[in-house]
């Protein structure tokens, strides 16, 4: 067995320790640490797994609070209580550096980490959703990436048997060299057998379950907490590789052993793999562990301590068992043809002690790598990117106005940030476990939960262009736009979780972005009652060229109660009055029509009201609940036209209609600004003076905009197109683009 390498000052930066930080381990051992110490405090306090950068404003997140059931933080995912003794556990987070040098797997193992933090809570997962961001489709990079994300995720989730309900798909030239890919699941527990991650219990046994551990994604923690670079291709060993059908069985057993009581605790081991499962759930515990790595099972020859404590193997966690049961525990995983070996037990001194080879490698206290305990905490220089000048002087008039407003539309449905995402969510198995009520394609998934009559609706949603523009309105838009979403399919927001996706912290720039949006958020979150239950930070997402936009991606989740009340986006009815809900202003500021027909990205995000959103959705919750609409759609994307056609082509049955809409100003603002807190919907004509009646009780403005019927979008004499030529432009464009290229 090779040498461990001298542990240095120099050595310490290698592994992407600062000379402060270095010093503080020191300090915290009254010593020079082994080579395995080095590493293990190296990943536990990269920003991947410290958040050291971003922790101090996110304790700034209303993190607690309505159905929250757990403070955010706290656990390995977020849970939400909803009546009937169950709950709702659900995350996101990134694997976007994986995903740039190795898409399939990058993909796959992101897909498969969030369900482990999902089911380790002793939830029964139920959906998944994704939100991706890629660089130009035209390049063939770009292409490949897209294939391979999308491959891996529809591979993973599809093996694994959870159905992909819902998701962004969206291109802009920031992220070209660094794709950002963000997985979210969802999954029930009844709230007595909630599993924590937690280590307790003096002579409690340890044991490792699920697979062996290899050398396959070592350092994965710290390799997603620097900026790719031109030899990041180089890092492909800290990608690590998934096999959905060993956490398939590893999901049954897990469940299992919980449901039989036999679990003190338990915790996935994703980033830092041992090294994070073992710390984390000791000073959650106040406890400590003693660890002997000469029992891993392990599937490579002469792996060193480091590696075995580092590795990022997939599909394993570790378990504290309560004394006594350990042999119904192994009992359970046999069963399942899986490991459940012990190879340590809970102490009460504090300390993670691992052995191996019949030596002490690592004795130090567990609070000391934490988040929340010995991890270093930052706040970073804030200063205002030079840039929002440029952008922010960006006047409407240097933009002519458009003649043929048709031809406007065409471009914008076939944009591929617009267009139909149903050449990826084809891919996916949407339906299996025949929950899904609505899948991909509206503006938020349904899943119905078995034995009740009620539903979620789950959404995931950010533009980064509007964060770009305006980083705290953009984020507030970010989560005002994902309640929207949820609902108009008749749910109740509850709560969200979040993934933000920043450049490097330390360029004050970028930390004012990150400052602005996470600010932002708090204000939406607190107004509209929808606490953060927690999430992921990803920062570093920069290639040579520059950094992504901005993007706090925010995961929303929503409460149906009867699940006669789900409402869909599209037209139904011939004959149906056609209404709009909320105030459009002059503004084409931040807009795909900027950005798509002129090329331009700039002004400033769309005007946006907390309160003016607050009282539209609160509007249309209140229509559902009375029964008196067949649909509702919220314009976001391409406009009023863009919205309006989408209303038309994307149900089962495309159907046209008739609209008369003022113009007071400039008809590209009118058909293609994105002004927010809108919502189109339809009734019945009968219930005409019912929509207007709640809408003048929520002080919200109401359209009548004309009715449903027709071969034709028509608008004003502005716009004439047939439904056919909508919908073959909307759900080919993107095949036409990422395959047929």
């Amino acid at each position: 067995m090779k040498k461990d390498p001298e542990v240095t000052p120099e050595l310490a930066r290698e592994l992407g320790l600062s000379d402060e930080e270095y010093s503080r381990i020191l300090e915290i051992l009254g010593r020079t640490p082994t080579y395995t110490e080095l590493g293990m405090y190296s990943v536990m306090w990269s920003e991947h797994c410290s958040y050291k950068n971003s922790i101090a404003l996110l304790k700034t997140l209303p993190r607690s609070g309505g159905r929250l059931l757990v403070e955010a933080g706290q656990e390995n995912a977020g849970l939400v209580e909803i009546g009937d003794g169950q709950a709702v556990a659900f995350k996101i987070e990134s694997h976007n550096h994986p995903s740039a040098v190795e898409p399939f797997q990058g993909a796959a193992t992101g897909v498969g980490g969030i369900l482990r933090d999902v089911f380790t809570m002793g939830a029964r997962p139920i959906a998944a959703c994704d939100s991706l961001r890629f660089g130009d489709p035209s390049q063939p990079r770009v292409r490949y990436l897209v294939r391979g994300v999308v491959s891996g995720i529809g591979h993973y989730g599809n093996c694994f048997g959870v159905p992909t309900v819902a998701g962004e798909l969206f291109f802009d030239r920031s992220y070209q060299g660094n794709p950002l890919v963000n997985a979210m699941a969802v999954g029930i527990v009844q709230q007595g057998r909630i599993a924590s991650a937690t280590a307790s219990g003096k002579g409690n046994p340890v044991m490792i379950v699920g697979s062996s551990t290899g050398r396959d994604g070592i350092h994965g923690a710290t390799f997603a907490s620097v900026e790719l670079s031109e030899d990041s291709e180089s890092k492909r060993p800290s990608v690590q590789v998934g096999d959905p059908f060993t956490e398939k069985l590893l999901l049954e057993a897990t469940l299992e052993i919980i449901r039989e009581g036999l679990v003190i605790g338990i915790q996935d081991m994703g980033a830092a793999g041992i090294t994070c499962s073992a710390t984390e759930m000791s000073a959650r515990g106040e406890a400590g562990m003693r660890i002997d790595l000469d029992r891993v099972p392990v599937r490579e020859e002469n792996m060193s301590a480091y590696e075995i404590m580092l590795s990022e193997s997939q599909e394993r966690m570790l378990v504290v068992v309560r004394k006594g049961c350990e042999d119904r525990v192994r009992e359970i995983f046999k069963k399942w043809d899986l490991h459940a070996v012990i190879i340590g037990e809970v102490t009460d001194d504090g300390y993670v002690t691992v052995s191996h080879g019949g030596e002490i490698v690592a004795h130090a206290p567990a609070e000391s790598f934490v988040l929340g305990g010995g991890a270093p905490v930052y706040t970073r220089e804030e200063q205002r990117p030079t840039y929002l000048d440029v952008t922010g002087a960006f006047h409407p008039s240097s933009i002519p106005v458009p003649r043929d407003t048709t031809y406007i539309l065409r471009l914008l449905i076939s944009a591929p940030n617009i267009a139909s995402k149903k050449w990826a969510y084809e891919q996916y198995d949407t339906s299996v476990r025949t929950n899904t009520v609505q899948g991909p394609g509206g503006d938020a998934a349904v899943i119905r939960i078995k034995g009740t009559r009620k539903a979620l609706a789950v959404s995931t949603d950010c533009n980064g262009r509007y964060v770009y523009l305006n980083p705290r309105k953009g984020t507030m838009i970010a989560v005002a736009e994902a309640a929207r979403n949820v609902v108009c399919t008749g749910a109740e927001p509850l709560a969200i979780t979040n993934c933000l996706n920043f450049g490097n912290p330390y360029k004050p720039e970028i930390f004012y972005q990150f400052a602005e949006a996470v600010r932002g958020m708090g204000e939406a979150c607190r107004a509209l009652g929808t606490p953060v239950t927690g999430g992921n930070v990803s920062f570093y997402n920069e290639d040579p060229e520059g950094a992504v936009y901005p993007t706090p991606v925010i995961g929303m989740l929503g409460l149906i109660e009867d699940i006669d009340l789900i409402t869909t986006s599209f037209f139904t009815s011939p004959g149906d009055s056609v209404f709009l809900l909320g105030q459009t202003r002059e503004d084409i500021g931040g807009s795909e029509y900027l950005s798509h027909v002129h090329g331009v990205v700039a002004g400033d995000a769309p005007y946006f009201d907390i309160q003016e959103e607050i009282r539209v959705q609160s509007a249309v919750r209140e229509m559902i609940r009375e029964r008196v609409l067949h649909s509702a759609h919220d314009v976001s994307e391409g406009g009023l036209a863009v919205a309006f056609a989408e209303c038309c082509i994307t149900g089962p049955r495309p159907i046209g209609a008739v609209l008369r809409v003022p113009v007071p100003f400039r008809r590209d603002a009118l058909y293609f600004g994105e002004s927010q807190s809108r919502i189109i919907v339809s009734c019945a004509p009968q219930d005409d003076n019912a929509l207007f009646r709640i809408a003048a009780k929520h002080n919200v403005d109401i359209l009548k905009a004309g009715v449903v019927g027709g071969d034709e979008l028509r608008m004003n004499e502005d716009i004439k197109i047939s439904i056919l030529e909508l919908a073959d432009l909307y759900f080919k464009a993107l095949e036409r683009l990422l395959v047929r290229a």
